[in-house]
């Protein structure tokens, strides 16, 4: 590993097992790093910026080979109607690039995050370290547990 980023520092600080995984900053799809990795791309987890009618955004974790619904997020949000956020938007509500947005490296930001619940079912998840080229792996309930994310079903 080149250099440790904030996400590894914080699952050291808090006792956190992880994995680092190193892959061409060029590959921007979960399937590409699913296959760079050797894993199955529902294992992968990409994290996408969505927002509310008032423009508060929220952080949404979903496997790699699902769609997000935004209905079904809606319901679990306790609003009417959401909308995913433009590249642009979501590069300038996170401070991040798109293929490196990461729940791990934005607790200290206000987000309420969210995570399909079928990262419930796997013995390890895979999630971006906060830029491109960059995943970790852990547990899943350790991924929830710091991101303080709602596991609840929001893809179809």
């Amino acid at each position: 590993m080149r250099q440790k980023t904030n996400s590894m520092r914080l699952l050291e600080s808090r006792k956190i097992s992880y994995r680092a995984h190193e892959f061409s900053p060029d590959i921007h799809s979960a399937e590409g790093v699913a296959e760079v990795l050797g894993v199955s791309v529902n294992q992968v987890y990409k994290t996408l910026v969505v927002t509310r009618t008032d423009g508060r955004p929220l952080l949404v974790m979903v496997p790699g080979d699902k769609a997000l619904d935004l209905k079904l997020l809606a319901k679990a949000a306790g609003e009417k109607r959401l909308r995913m956020a433009t590249h642009k938007e979501a590069e300038a509500l996170t401070g991040l690039q798109v293929g490196g947005i990461s729940a791990l490296c934005l607790l200290t930001k206000a987000f309420e995050v969210y995570a399909d619940q079928a990262l419930l079912d796997l013995p390890k998840v895979y999630v971006s370290a906060g830029q491109r080229g960059i995943n970790l792996s852990l547990l899943p309930g350790d991924l929830l547990r710091v991101t303080r994310a709602h596991a609840v079903p929001i893809t179809q």
